[in-house]
């Protein structure tokens, strides 16, 4: 089994940043692939960002593109999101989550382990 603890969400104002952190333990998650979610009030949940097991794809969300940067640090287990310049329609909880297969999957039901999530809130 594989746990998924994101951390770093927060208020910010619009503009801003913030760096998001998922810590993955139970087992290494260096051969998935590691996606980041959001999901507003009344609204399903979207893919924002994905990053194949070796690092050498990425995908973004349009919405995203230009401000938001995934990475991963597999010798610590963990995947960032880094986003820049927020804007209130950001305001979400964002969840981490794992793809056993590796590859880059834009649907939530692809993965197979999920985080709690994390509070990100942007006040205009």
């Amino acid at each position: 089994q594989v746990q998924l603890v994101e951390s770093g969400g927060g208020l910010v104002q619009a503009g801003g940043s913030l760096r998001l952190s998922c810590a993955a333990s139970g087992r290494s998650v260096n051969s998935y692939a590691m996606g980041w979610f959001r999901q507003a009030p009344g609204k399903e949940r979207e893919f924002v960002a994905g990053i194949r097991w070796d690092g050498l794809r990425i995908a973004y969300a349009d919405s995203v593109k230009g401000r938001f940067t995934i990475s991963r640090d597999n010798a610590k287990n963990t995947v960032y999101l880094q986003m820049n310049n927020l804007k209130p329609e950001d305001t979400a909880v964002y969840y981490c989550a794992a793809n056993r297969r590796g590859g880059i999957y834009y649907g939530p039901l692809e993965y197979d382990y999920w985080g709690q999530g994390t509070q990100v809130t942007v006040s205009s």
